[in-house]
């Protein structure tokens, strides 16, 4: 480091806004100059050498062997993957389409494709034409997958129907795992070209990059949907900047501590994982694990998760709010977990009463985050040593700026006060370039800033507080999901006169989609029916709603609009109320919407007695709950 910046303060001393605001006046360029991922994980590979970067545990079981992979070897085959690629004719402006589970090769896969062109990760649970459709708008001609899963051949028949709907696919590279995978089968077309990864990977150079390509800071380095289940794909361009600085970013905030394991249980299409299990975990030296295939939605890592703890003395782990709420159930019994410090969570609104009470019975710290694909993972992060208030998800990071605005259109009106609500604008260097689509980004940005959608305040000290969202997206369990998708459907039903769909809070997903739906008069609506015709018309299952209430009408404003927070305060009352019956405890509950908390519910237990058994039960619902 050099003199000015020792005399500043450091990464991990930022716990309040003045101090970040010293740490940005030394420029970012002098701070992070890495530009890109594929000079910042080599490099980094270099540094570490024969150290462990990944680990691999096939089925996530109790102490099976795991499968090493060094720093070292982490970047021959980012080389080798990258110089593949070059050798079938994907050059720097080239996507590459990525389907796969969770894999030592899915990291080379990664990285190798953004040194030789541009990533585009997909999540293999989307159906067969979202996937198509994705391709179309990014234009990749190469899939990389694997040979069929032994006893579960969903995600390659999926890849075959791509590439029967994409035509423009010229290649597929393959890989194939002993004990995991069938053989190389036949191409799904006669003219698509079958390259075996595994058997041709070792015949390209490891030791750099035969395009000798020279990278830029806005050269796009990943194409990721944002969901898939929005009626038509919505992709953004995250540049190598992007990347490159939150990595950076984040390994300067944790420089003053040892380097440690950490599990890679979430997925990799994700930009979560991407970034937090990916490029920011590389350039730190972080040893990674890989809990099987399929992380945290393998039944054997959730079970015997905290033997894993114990076993590779994890000291942070990064999850999402869903699988915090399941981890509180499992008992640790006599495992040693003592190494486990913190829980990095993100991806979802974190409920208080989970925070809290898994802090106290693991002894952890659980660090609230905030971001989104369009900001390269992260927005806005908890600081290690920072008392950051119940409820808050931290402060902006450096170099990012953050205010709360009123807008109209795509005006900036007003910016807000101190703990007065708008929506949570942004821009910096964490920000993407944009949508690949023209028309997505005509709401998109504010007079320079990018509107996240996201409603909330900032207290006094800069905390962000997040209340709610302008944007009426469901996202259910990483899905973003248009509600036209369902309501346009479902106002082609004979008997439907008027439908609106919403997200209903769940303790697992976050939201469920649900229908609230008025009949045409004279008409009879029935709930089953309405259910088995969603099932036969919504093409995605994710947003196949999990409810339907017939209504007398819906509600609206004084002008004549869809008042939807009165929709969603029935579906909170209805989430809770359900949670409570569950649990045999008698309760009157009461929800209304605070302009700076958002959903509010109050419990008004008949037996004050029932209060513990209450709070477990519903200390994972994400909205603020009050006991009474």
């Amino acid at each position: 480091m050099n003199a000015a910046l020792s005399q500043g303060p450091r990464a991990s001393e930022m716990h309040t806004l003045k101090v970040i605001e010293q740490f940005e006046k030394s420029p970012l360029s002098q701070r992070y100059p890495w530009t890109n991922t594929y000079d910042l994980i080599t490099k980094a590979c270099e540094k570490w050498g024969d150290d462990t970067s990944i680990e691999f545990l096939p089925t996530g079981v109790a102490g099976e062997a795991a499968e090493s992979t060094s720093f070292r070897q982490l970047a021959r085959r980012i080389n080798q993957t990258a110089n593949l690629l070059h050798s079938i004719g994907v050059k720097e402006r080239d996507a590459v389409s990525i389907m796969m589970p969770t894999l030592p090769e899915t990291y080379f896969a990664i990285w190798g494709s953004q040194a030789a062109g541009i990533t585009s990760p997909l999540n293999p649970l989307l159906d067969a034409h979202h996937l198509a459709e994705i391709m179309g708008v990014t234009q990749s001609r190469v899939l990389i997958t694997t040979a069929p899963i032994l006893g579960n051949s969903e995600m390659w028949d999926k890849a075959v129907e791509v590439v029967k709907q994409v035509p423009a696919i010229t290649h597929m590279i393959i890989v194939q795992r002993p004990g995991m995978t069938e053989a190389l089968p036949e191409a799904p077309r006669a003219d698509v070209e079958m390259i075996d990864y595994n058997a041709v990977i070792e015949e390209y150079n490891d030791s750099k990059l035969d395009s000798e390509r020279r990278f830029h800071g806005d050269d796009p380095a990943a194409y990721m949907h944002t969901g898939g289940t929005t009626g038509r794909p919505k992709v953004a361009q995250l540049n190598h900047s992007n990347f490159a600085f939150v990595g950076q970013l984040t390994t300067d905030m944790g420089s003053d501590e040892p380097r440690y394991t950490s599990p890679c249980a979430l997925p990799l299409f994700h930009i979560f994982g991407l970034v937090v299990t990916g490029v920011s975990a590389f350039a730190a030296g972080i040893r990674l694990v890989i809990m099987t295939p399929a992380g945290f939605r393998n039944p054997n890592v959730v079970a015997n998760f905290w033997n894993h703890v114990e076993r590779f003395r994890f000291k942070g782990v990064a999850a999402v709010p869903t699988i915090l709420s399941i981890l509180y159930e499992i008992p640790v019994g006599d495992h040693d977990v003592s190494s486990l410090e913190e829980v990095i969570s993100g991806a979802a609104p974190l409920p208080d009463h989970l925070k809290v009470n898994f802090e106290k019975r693991y002894d952890c710290r659980v660090r609230n985050g905030y971001g989104m694909t369009e900001t390269s993972a992260v927005l806005s992060l908890s600081q290690k040593a920072t008392e950051v208030p119940l409820g808050s998800c931290g402060l902006r990071l450096p170099y990012a700026e953050r205010i709360i605005g009123h807008i109209d259109g795509n005006k900036l009106t007003k910016i807000c006060g101190p703990n007065e609500a708008g929506i949570v604008l942004t821009r910096g260097p964490n920000v993407f370039a944009g949508y690949l689509e023209k028309s997505d980004n005509d709401k998109a940005w504010v007079d320079g800033w990018f509107n996240t959608g996201d409603m909330g305040y900032q207290d006094e000290n800069g905390f962000l507080f997040l209340t709610g969202r302008a944007k009426d997206l469901i996202i259910r369990g990483g899905h973003n999901i248009d509600p036209a998708q369902i309501e346009e459907p479902l106002l082609q039903h004979p008997d439907v006169a008027d439908v609106v769909a919403i997200g209903q809070p769940d303790a697992h997903a976050g939201e469920l989609p649900i229908a609230y739906v008025v009949a045409k008069p004279g008409h009879h609506a029935d709930v089953e029916s309405l259910l088995a015709y969603c099932q036969e018309h919504i093409s995605e299952r994710a947003a196949i709603p999990k409810r339907i209430e017939i209504i007398d009408a819906i509600p609206l404003t004084a002008v004549g609009k869809v008042f939807k927070p009165q929709l969603r305060e029935m579906a909170a009352e209805y989430a809770l109320t359900s949670a409570l019956e569950e649990i045999d405890v008698a309760a009157s509950v009461r929800i209304t919407t605070d302009q700076l908390k958002g959903l509010i519910a109050t419990v008004t237990l008949e037996n004050k007695d029932n209060l513990d058994t209450a709070e477990n039960a519903l200390q994972s619902l994400p909205f603020h709950i009050d006991f009474a």
